[in-house]
């Protein structure tokens, strides 16, 4: 029997901008009302969190960066980029969110569970191992997968990034290695400017990074697509110990910083597929991991359908055939191309 986990804790609530900002509490807010919906209640295993270690974060961060973050707690407000913040309480949140999101880790890992979604906040994928970025302050997805190949011994590791914005910070955590897979969609050119199609690792990375740059547009059914023809078929040849996603809700209709077209049945799809070729390669070890998403109502409705899906409630055939009918293969078709010529030298299923 599929049981799912949650990281929950109202201290990721203590990360607040002074003014207004699109990343501010009310995202895990409306995510912690929903779980208390009488189809949700009680169906989920809650993951306590727990404080990361300096050791931990340092398996992506350097000592410098750890000690200018850890220098912000207690002061009350300091901007670390143009887009990110530190309050007197940041810190200790954000160690909250990458130890929350291990204890998930480990406990997918050990059998405990078979999947999980860490709801936490700050995000993290556009942190870099040296400075703050992109209302992220440590990379907890990143950090997650260092951790899992060092603490629990696996081999592989595959992070899928749907969010609307490239996750720099996690493809450079692992651009020349070879045991970290990371495969992502996003906007392109978008910030934070990086995640060309040519970008596919160095040295020993060579192959380990698959870019799917996008224009704005696409929707459920051409994302479908994009999962099917390209990530689908690595996957399956990668065969990665445990799956970490990303998990971006930017990309959806409404969301006020995007323009792509994806509604909560198309996020239950990706969550479908992506649990059924984890399914075939590591027993359906997933983790999700928070990352973006700023409209509210859009944000509450995406992660529920994901969750549902997690939990083996998996969509009809006839909806899945719908979301195939409104896919306009002209969207994409150009770009799935040229993914595929970057990829094919690495990659003998495409």
């Amino acid at each position: 029997m599929v049981q799912t986990g949650i990281v929950k804790d109202d201290r990721y609530m203590d990360h607040v901008a002074d003014s207004y900002h699109p990343e501010s509490h009310q995202r895990l807010e409306v995510l912690y009302r929903m779980l208390q919906d009488s189809d949700m209640q009680g169906k989920f295993a809650e993951i306590e969190p727990r404080m990361a270690s300096q050791e931990e974060l340092e398996l992506i961060h350097t000592p410098g960066y750890i000690q200018m973050v850890a220098s912000t707690a207690g002061r009350t407000f300091t901007m670390l980029d143009p887009d990110t913040y530190a309050c007197s309480k940041s810190y200790e949140t954000a160690k909250l969110a990458v130890g929350g999101t291990l204890a998930a880790v480990d406990k997918v890992l050990k059998g405990e569970l078979s999947n999980a979604f860490a709801l936490i906040r700050p995000p993290g994928h556009h942190a870099e191992s040296n400075r703050a970025m992109g209302f992220c302050l440590f990379n907890n997805v990143a950090i997650a997968a260092g951790y899992a190949l060092k603490t629990h011994k696996v081999k592989k590791a595959l992070i899928i990034d749907w969010d609307l914005h490239h996750g720099n910070g996690t493809q450079h955590s692992f651009y020349e290695r070879a045991d970290v897979l990371y495969f992502s969609t996003h906007q392109f050119p978008y910030y934070p400017g990086t995640g060309f199609v040519n970008e596919v690792g160095s040295g020993a990375g060579k192959g380990f990074t698959v870019n799917v740059p996008l224009s704005p547009g696409p929707g459920d059914g051409e994302y479908m697509i994009i999962f099917e023809e390209i990530l689908e078929p690595i996957a399956r040849e990668y065969k990665p110990d445990i799956v970490f996603v990303s998990a971006g809700f930017d990309i959806y209709y409404h969301d006020p910083l995007g323009g792509m077209q994806v509604t909560p049945e198309g996020f239950a799809n990706l969550a479908k597929i992506v649990s059924e070729f984890a399914q075939e390669t590591c027993h359906g070890k997933v983790v999700f991991v928070l990352e973006g998403g700023y409209h509210l109502e859009g944000l509450r409705s995406s992660v529920k359908e994901v969750l549902r899906t997690l939990r083996g409630e998996i969509l009809a055939g006839e909806r899945e055939g719908k979301i195939r009918k409104m896919m306009d293969h002209r969207l994409i078709a150009p770009i799935i191309k040229r993914v595929k010529e970057a990829q094919k030298p690495f990659w003998k299923n495409l």
